[in-house]
């Protein structure tokens, strides 16, 4: 008799593959950047079960698709800058679930921006528009790694590294990484006295011009 674990493995299986192609080739960038579903680098720690129960996430929430967006080709996104993060999540329980916050290794950025909680639907992909990664530590040229730990209201905590790719071949047609605001000058922000305000020294030669001439 089939265990409902073996059950829920095999669902889960056949929602991955479900997945594909909207992965694959009939598009491109975060709708389609591989012919399988793509896991971060460590893979084979981030594994639920055992023999054919096995399969990859953790706490019921598997991670097909993830990757932070890097500069163009060549080039190089700034220190103190952001990058766009992009997750494909499924949640394989029974129960409705959030993605609350994202926390970034403390060497590598100071915060994740994440505008809303994600709603994680059960049997639905759920993707990531609008977050950011913020406060990079260090420039990013594409091939690193940055450790974050996803926050779930259900699941908890699941950490994996996600790769820095850049924007480039398919993921050329994706938005450039958030335009950084530099921070104002002290110079530029001093309280500035107006031009036509008289100073002392001018308000008394004023004055002397003025009984001189009467």
């Amino acid at each position: 008799m089939t265990s409902s674990s073996r059950r829920r493995a095999i669902a889960v299986a056949a929602l991955l593959a479900a997945a594909i192609p909207a992965l694959a080739a009939c598009g491109a960038g975060f709708d389609a950047n591989t012919n399988a579903p793509y896991a971060p680098s460590e893979a084979g720690v981030l594994y639920d079960g055992d023999g054919a129960d096995k399969a990859y996430g953790k706490n019921g929430v598997m991670i097909p698709q993830a990757f932070i967006l890097g500069p163009d080709s060549g080039q190089q996104l700034a220190a103190g800058g952001s990058a766009s993060l992009y997750l494909t999540l499924l949640n394989s329980t029974g129960t409705a679930d959030q993605l609350t916050s994202i926390v970034p290794e403390e060497q590598k950025a100071t915060a994740v921006t994440v505008p809303n909680p994600i709603d994680l639907q059960p049997g639905t992909l759920a993707k990531t528009p609008g977050v950011t990664v913020d406060g990079l530590k260090t420039p990013l040229r594409g091939g690193e790694t940055i450790k974050l730990t996803l926050q779930f209201k259900n699941a908890g905590d699941v950490a994996l590294n996600v790769p820095v790719v850049t924007r480039s071949r398919e993921y050329a047609t994706l938005p450039p990484a958030p335009a950084t605001t530099p921070a104002a000058s002290p110079a530029a922000t001093e309280s500035q006295a107006p031009s036509d305000a008289a100073s002392p020294e001018a308000t008394e030669s004023a004055e002397s011009t003025a009984e001189s001439t009467h």
